[in-house]
C-alpha cells in the first residue's frame, strides 16, 4: 500500500516535469516570436512564463522532498528524485534566459537583418533539446538522452555560424555594432539553452545507469 502511494506520486513527479519542460519551450518559442515579430506582447508572455517556472521549480522540489521524506527509497528511485532536482534547476534557468531574450528584444527592431541570421534555425534546436530532454527522463530513454547531448554539437555550429555573420555585418558597416552585439548576447543564450538541455540528459543517464560523465570525472581527478 505504502510502495503503491510512493509509485504514485513518482508518476506525479513525471507530469509535473513534462508540465515544466512544457512551459520552458513555450517561453523560448515566445522569446523569438517577440524578437523576429517585434511582439511585445509575446515578450510580456516570456516574463509570465519565468514566473510559472520559478513556481512550477517549487512545486517540485517539495514533492522530491515528500518523496524522500516519506519512505526510504531504493537506489533508482533515489536517483530519479535526486536527478530530477537537477534537471529543474536547469529548466529554472532556461526560464531565466528566454526572459534574457525577450528583455533585449524591445531595443531591437530591425526584421529584415534578423530574419536572414540563423538565431530562428537555433531557436528551433534548442526547443528540441529541451523537449527532448524532458522527454528522455519521462520514458527512461537513454538513448534519446544521448542524442541530446550530441545535437549539442548542432547548436554550437549555429551559435558560430551566428557569430560569423553578424561580424560581417559589422564589418561592412560599424553603426551596426551595438545592434549586432545584442543579436549575439541572444545567440549566446540560446547557446546556453543548449547547454542546459545537455545537463538535463545528463541527469537522465544517471538516474538510468549511476554513472555522470561531469561527476566521475571529478572522481578521476582525486
Amino acid at each position: 500500500m505504502v510502495r503503491s502511494r510512493f509509485d504514485s506520486q513518482l508518476d506525479q513527479l513525471n507530469v509535473e516535469m513534462i508540465k515544466m519542460g512544457a512551459l520552458c519551450e513555450e517561453a523560448i518559442t515566445a522569446s523569438m516570436k517577440a524578437l523576429l515579430e517585434n511582439d511585445d506582447m509575446a515578450a510580456l508572455i516570456v516574463f509570465e512564463k519565468d514566473s510559472e517556472i520559478d513556481r512550477k521549480e517549487k512545486e517540485i522540489e517539495a514533492l522530491c522532498m515528500r518523496l524522500l521524506l516519506q519512505q526510504q527509497p531504493v537506489a533508482k528511485d533515489l536517483r530519479m528524485i535526486s536527478s530530477a532536482l537537477k534537471m529543474i534547476s536547469d529548466m529554472e534557468r532556461i526560464g531565466d534566459q528566454a526572459a534574457d531574450i525577450a528583455e533585449i528584444t524591445a531595443f531591437i527592431k530591425d526584421n529584415e537583418t534578423k530574419r536572414k541570421l540563423h538565431i530562428r534555425e537555433m531557436a528551433t534546436a534548442a526547443v528540441k533539446m529541451v523537449t527532448e530532454s524532458v522527454d528522455s527522463f519521462v520514458r527512461k530513454d537513454l538513448e534519446l538522452a544521448k542524442s541530446v547531448m550530441a545535437y549539442d554539437d548542432v547548436l554550437d555550429n549555429l551559435f558560430t555560424e551566428v557569430k560569423q555573420e553578424l561580424i560581417d555585418l559589422i564589418s561592412k558597416d560599424q553603426a551596426n555594432g551595438e545592434f549586432c552585439l545584442d543579436l549575439l548576447m541572444i545567440s549566446k543564450y540560446l547557446e546556453r539553452i543548449g547547454d542546459h538541455a545537455t545537463n538535463i540528459a545528463e541527469w537522465v543517464e544517471y538516474s538510468i545507469t549511476g554513472y555522470h560523465v561531469k561527476m566521475d570525472l571529478e572522481v578521476g581527478k582525486k
